[in-house]
């Protein structure tokens, strides 16, 4: 007999009447049901800690969409897994400013730390390893996320005491950016859009990511009023200030001013 075993499923799920209930609820909150299929997969990820066949037949029988549809956008985005997920998923980014400040080395140092490989899970359940691409948060290269949250200027040293005091779940782990960590299955709850009342913790732009603004404030800068366009079809003007105009200084290099933001009040906000 061919073997009729759907492929990830166990067999069982977890998924029932108040998951559905919650699935319909998202979807009256779009003019377009179908619309709510993105907080929907999250929401059967934090029921079933993964996308599963099971939550992919609940998403289509509530948006009236077939599973083929469901199962073209679960495998599209890579926040959507088909594998189980352990506790924390530890994103290390290892696109190229992340990869040359160190990203590359802190992946393999955890690798070999944990003994696992990418999207892998450690066999105590409590942590999946991924590299991801761009975090958009370069002005912090390298830095990890952990169920989605930022931990900045990473090194293969801090990674690894990352990790560990993550599995040993004895203190509460804190982002620096003042997040406090929670489980895989409590963060994915969070995007499909049942809020845990902690969207305020922490800042919400570190010093160095406005750096370039304190600079412009400090020294005047302004950005171009407008294009004036001139009667004879001549390039557009552009009002630039004399400071732009004369080109960078050395002291306004991104490195120099980088390094002089770091030393000061270990990134606190002004």
């Amino acid at each position: 007999m061919a073997d009729t075993t759907v492929p990830y499923s166990t067999g069982e799920t977890k998924i029932g009447d108040t998951t559905i209930a919650e699935m319909r609820e998202l979807a009256a909150r779009y003019p377009v049901g179908r619309s709510a299929l993105l907080p929907m997969l999250h929401l059967v990820q934090s029921v079933e800690g993964r996308i599963t066949p099971e939550g992919i037949e609940a998403c289509a029988h509530v948006l009236g969409l077939t599973g083929a549809e469901v199962s073209a956008v679960a495998t599209f985005y890579t926040m959507y897994k088909r594998r189980p997920v352990g506790d924390y998923h530890v994103g290390v980014c290892t696109n190229t400013l992340c990869a040359v400040m160190g990203g590359d080395l802190i992946f393999e140092r955890l690798k070999q730390h944990l003994d696992v490989g990418n999207d892998e899970t450690t066999e105590d359940g409590k942590i999946t390893l991924e590299h991801l691409e761009c975090n958009a948060a370069c002005d912090y290269a390298p830095v990890m996320m952990v169920n989605w949250e930022f931990f900045d200027d990473m090194t293969p040293e801090s990674a690894t005491a990352l990790v560990d005091d993550l599995r040993d779940g004895t203190s509460e782990v804190k982002s620096p950016r003042g997040a406090t960590i929670c489980t895989w299955k409590e963060a994915e709850r969070v995007l499909a859009g049942f809020p845990d009342g902690r969207a305020d913790e922490g800042p919400t732009g570190g010093k160095a990511t406005l750096a370039g603004l304190r600079l412009a404030r400090e020294r005047n800068w302004t950005a171009p009023e407008g294009t004036h366009s001139r009667s004879n079809g001549a390039a557009a003007e552009t009002t630039v200030s004399p400071d732009a105009a004369s080109g960078p200084r050395p002291e306004d290099q991104p490195g120099k001013e980088s390094q002089a933001v770091h030393t000061d009040d270990s990134r606190k906000e002004d």
